[in-house]
């Protein structure tokens, strides 16, 4: 109850300062049963113009994918989710199909570990993770329904920037040392992008203070 809560209260005192939420299913899926009831009143507290992106890191076989699809987009009637490409195609193509959502694909992300894999070189001359936005980008031709996870972290945004023009999920602004500055150059000459403030939200404000008012210096620290 004190976790609803917390979330309904931050997401009243935000609305008015965001262009979307991000709720990360796994923190509740942690608490079994309860946790997604949590997710669910959550995700039905959020405004209905301001956008739901469910990070659920989903993308399996076809027949598995498509029930996760189902899940997150009929179910939780979420906006976009994050999907991983790294089986291919048919893992990523169940969500491509519901052309009025937002499929977020990671490319680079903001972890220490995207050196382990999304880095290495392949014969081709590119790292993995150019070759997953470009590879990526051909299958989402015909839907347009496709962005890119890249962390506000790397020191590679703005390059890949240059690969392509679908909306950047850029993690990694507060806690985990990006700069709101730096995701800012990863936008598209339209200025698209989503940048992601998690952490430094919902903990960094002080007690003393009106939660309002509170988030919002924190928000204001952080583009400054």
């Amino acid at each position: 109850d004190g976790i609803e809560h917390l979330l309904k209260d931050i997401i009243d005192a935000s609305q008015d300062k965001v262009i979307a939420y991000k709720p990360n299913i796994s923190f509740l899926e942690a608490m079994g049963i309860p946790g997604l009831k949590v997710l669910e009143t959550v995700c039905e507290h959020i405004p209905t113009h301001i956008p739901t992106i469910l990070d659920a890191k989903r993308g399996d076989i076809g027949n598995t994918a498509t029930m996760q699809a189902k899940y997150i987009f009929d179910y939780f009637d979420a906006d976009a989710i994050t999907v991983s490409p790294y089986m291919g195609e048919d893992s990523v193509e169940p969500f491509l199909e519901y052309k009025d959502k937002l499929v977020f694909v990671l490319a680079l992300t903001s972890n220490h570990g995207a050196h382990d894999f999304e880095r290495q070189m392949l014969q081709k001359g590119i790292p993995l993770y150019l070759n997953v936005i470009e590879t990526v980008s051909k299958w989402a031709e015909k839907t347009q329904n496709v962005g890119f996870v890249v962390g506000a972290t790397q020191s590679e945004l703005q390059t890949i920037r240059s690969y392509s023009e679908y909306p950047f999920l850029i993690p990694g602004v507060g806690q985990q040392g990006g700069s709101y500055q730096h995701a800012m150059k990863g936008a598209d000459k339209n200025g698209v992008c989503v940048i992601n403030v998690s952490r430094s939200v919902l903990y960094g404000h002080s007690q003393s203070q009106p939660l309002k008012l509170a988030i919002s210096e924190v928000i204001q620290s952080t583009i400054n």
